[in-house]
């Protein structure tokens, strides 16, 4: 999102701020303010402090290994961010936000996976390769199930410890060990700078443009601009615009393509704070889309993708087919602290043009179509088993 065009922003980044840095340097003036620790006349979690600086001493006193006091603290933090029990919620370290911030702009250093924890079995599992990437070239594959790096062994409760490892240093070696259908495999990774490629194009049967994007990152919007201007060179009759599996990102990136199909004054977006305050956004400009337009999602499309996808259909711009979406109706901020820290937070809740609610419900297909009970993993499909293409393709040709 645009951060800078709304102030209660950089109101709330001050408040967050001046909370975290009352909580860690309360735990060292407890004992001189006397238990008493007070913000604007109240007193602020006596209790939380005083548990702090209790466990403190006793780490302090009994702990048989070296104590990392950063680490202390971030993890006291995480925790009581963690308590909010909300899923898109996080406190990240400055280290972390920086790798946040380098993987949204597109690039990063690594194998080149997205991985995901597997909460049946606390399994950590790929996702996908990135195309073009050490690990397709090495043949990971989706669905792969990561037991062992460098010889250490791993579940779903490192999920972050793994995230973090495989990234490190430039041209630097990663063993990993994998287990796939029952087998285990052994693969030496080179990680790499890894350029991101959320946008691919193609001209299918001729006449139908087809425009895949697999996350909404920095510069999306005009590389989708990009793409639509070379493919419609060959005066195609219809465009596919791919979401499947594309789990969000940037929201002003999805609006900004949006605004390309949409007459103008069209309304994108209704977004609701806290308080219940509105927000909405409305198109700005003259479409450059011009053609039919058929939305392909899945149960993995979500977020930005459905914010885009519901705008569309709403409106008339465009038909859905595939299966029902994810359902993620909530919009995050990323605040960055003074230290260079930060937080994902919840902020709002958004609606489709019509007002429905997206959150936890998802978006209905205008056409429901499955994939055959043969495809292993929708994560990768091949063109002659996709029957989702087929029939966006079917529906384009005969309008």
């Amino acid at each position: 999102m645009n951060y800078s065009k709304r102030i209660y922003k950089s109101i709330m980044l001050a408040i967050v701020v001046a909370i975290i840095t009352f909580i860690l340097t309360s735990v060292f003036m407890y004992n001189k303010l006397g238990g008493n620790v007070y913000s604007s006349g109240q007193i602020i979690n006596a209790d939380l402090v005083k548990k702090i600086y209790a466990i403190k001493e006793i780490i302090n006193s009994k702990y048989i290994s070296n104590v990392e006091e950063e680490d202390l603290i971030n993890g006291a933090i995480k925790g009581y961010v963690s308590g909010l029990g909300d899923e898109y919620t996080e406190y990240f370290t400055k280290q972390e936000m920086d790798e946040f911030k380098i993987e949204t702009e597109g690039n990063y250093v690594g194998i080149g996976i997205y991985i995901v924890k597997n909460t049946e079995d606390n399994t950590i599992v790929v996702l996908s390769p990135i195309e073009n990437s050490p690990a397709e070239e090495a043949g990971i594959l989706p669905e792969d199930i990561i037991r062992k790096i460098d010889d250490v062994e791993y579940t779903g409760d490192d999920f972050d410890k793994v995230s973090d490892y495989i990234k490190s240093k430039e041209e630097t070696n990663v063993k990993i060990e994998i287990e796939r259908n029952g087998k285990e495999y052994t693969f030496n990774v080179e990680r790499k700078s890894i350029d991101l490629y959320p946008i691919k194009s193609e001209i299918i049967d001729s006449k139908i443009g087809y425009i895949n994007i697999s996350s909404f990152d920095d510069n999306v919007a005009e590389e989708f601009k990009n793409e639509y201007n070379k493919i419609n060179k060959n005066d195609i009759k219809g465009l596919i615009i791919d979401l499947r599996n594309n789990g969000g990102g940037i929201v002003d990136e999805a609006l900004e393509i949006a605004d390309d199909v949409l007459e103008k004054n069209d309304v994108m977006l209704i977004t609701e704070d806290k308080d219940g305050k509105e927000e909405i956004e409305v198109s700005k400009k003259k479409p450059i889309v011009t053609q039919p337009v058929v939305i392909l999602v899945n149960e993995n499309t979500a977020s930005a993708s459905e914010i885009l996808t519901a705008a569309l259909k709403e409106h008339g711009k465009a038909t859905v087919i595939g299966e029902k979406t994810y359902g993620k109706g909530v919009i995050q901020e990323l605040l960055t602290l003074s230290d260079g820290s930060g937080i994902k937070i919840t902020t709002a809740e958004y609606y489709t043009p019509n007002r429905n609610q997206i959150n936890k419900i998802g978006i209905e297909p205008d056409k429901v179509v499955s994939l055959p009970e043969t495809v292993k993993s929708v994560f990768n499909v091949e063109r002659k088993d996709d029957t989702q293409l087929k029939e966006a393709i079917n529906m384009l040709e005969n309008k």
